[in-house]
C-alpha cells in the first residue's frame, strides 16, 4: 500500500501533528486556569526541548519498526500488513478528522473548534497506538498456533547465537591468556640475566647514577623492543624480586622506574616510592 519512505515520511508528520495538538491542549487549559500568556510562552519554552527529546527518542524506535526489512509475518499476519501500517501511522490524522466533522455544527468559535480538532486527535492517537496496537499484537500470537511457533523458533535461535558468541568471545579470552602467559615464561628465560643486573644497579652500596642511569636505560630499550610495556614490567618485578631474595629489601626510591622514564611508552607513576619499615 505504502512505500517504507512515504511510512516514516507520514509517521513524522503524524507525530508532530500529535504534539502540536498537545501543546495547544496544555497551553490553552493553562490560560483558562488564570495563567498569563507571558508564562505560559516561558514554560512552553522548556517544555518544547522536553519533548523534541522525547520524540526523537520514540521516533528512532518507530523508525526502526517500519523501515525494518525482517518483518515477523508469521507471527503478526495482521500488523505487519501495508494496510495496518498505513492506518497506524495516518492515526493522528484521522482523529484529526473525526475531531473536525465531529465539531460542525456544534463550535461556536474558532477555539472551541480547534479544541475539537486537538482533542479528537488525541484521543484516537491514544487509543490505537497505546491500546489497540498492543492488544492486537499479543493476541496475533496467543491465538495463532503458527505465530507461537514461529517466535518459539526465533527466541530458541537468538538464544543460540547468543551462546555461541559468548563461547568465542571465551575462546579467544583463553587464547590471549595463554598466549601472554606462554610469553611471560619466555621472557622469563630470556630476561634473567637483565634482571641480575638491575638488581646488582639496585643493591650496590656505591653507586655512580649517571653510569648506573646509561646501563639501565639500555637494558630496558631492550625490554622495549623485546616485547613492549609488558616485557619491561615483568623484567623489573623480576629485578626487585632478586633484590628481595638477597636480603636487601625494596630501595626507597624505585629506581628503576626512575631510570625508565620516557622509554617507549614507560612512564614513572611516582619518584618517591618509600617501602613500609
Amino acid at each position: 500500500m505504502f512505500r517504507r519512505g512515504t511510512l516514516r515520511s507520514i509517521h513524522l508528520a503524524g507525530t508532530v501533528w500529535f504534539m502540536l495538538c498537545v501543546g495547544y491542549v496544555l497551553v490553552l487549559a493553562l490560560h483558562q486556569a488564570g495563567v498569563r500568556w507571558w508564562v505560559v510562552f516561558s514554560l512552553s519554552g522548556h517544555g518544547a526541548l522536553i519533548v523534541f527529546i522525547l520524540i526523537s527518542l520514540y521516533l528512532f524506535a518507530i523508525f526502526r519498526g517500519v523501515s525494518s526489512s525482517q518483518k515477523l509475518q508469521l507471527e503478526h499476519p495482521l500488523t505487519s500488513t501495508g494496510y495496518y501500517t498505513g492506518f497506524y501511522v495516518t492515526t493522528p490524522f484521522l482523529g484529526g478528522l473525526a475531531g473536525c466533522l465531529g465539531m460542525i455544527g456544534v463550535c461556536t468559535g474558532v477555539q472551541q473548534f480547534l479544541l475539537g480538532v486537538a482533542l479528537g486527535t488525541l484521543g484516537a492517537t491514544f487509543l490505537v497506538w497505546v491500546i489497540v496496537d498492543p492488544t492486537a499484537g499479543v493476541l496475533e500470537v496467543v491465538l495463532s498456533p503458527a505465530s507461537r511457533k514461529h517466535r518459539a523458533a526465533r527466541l530458541a535461535q537468538a538464544k543460540a547465537a547468543r551462546e555461541s558468541r559468548q563461547k568465542e568471545q571465551g575462546r579467544l579470552l583463553a587464547e590471549i591468556l595463554n598466549k601472554e602467559q606462554l610469553e611471560k615464561e619466555q621472557w622469563a628465560e630470556l630476561l634473567k640475566p637483565e634482571a641480575e643486573r638491575l638488581a646488582e644497579l639496585l643493591t650496590a652500596d656505591k653507586i655512580d647514577f649517571e653510569r648506573a642511569e646509561r646501563q639501565a636505560a639500555d637494558i630496558g630499550v631492550s625490554a622495549w623492543r623485546t616485547g613492549g610495556v609488558g616485557c619491561m614490567r615483568q623484567l623489573r618485578e623480576m629485578a626487585i624480586q632478586i633484590c628481595n631474595q638477597r636480603g636487601r629489601g625494596r630501595a626507597s626510591v624505585d629506581y628503576i622506574s626512575v631510570w625508565w622514564d620516557g622509554i617507549g611508552n614507560w612512564r614513572n607513576p611516582s619518584l618517591h616510592k618509600t617501602a613500609k619499615p
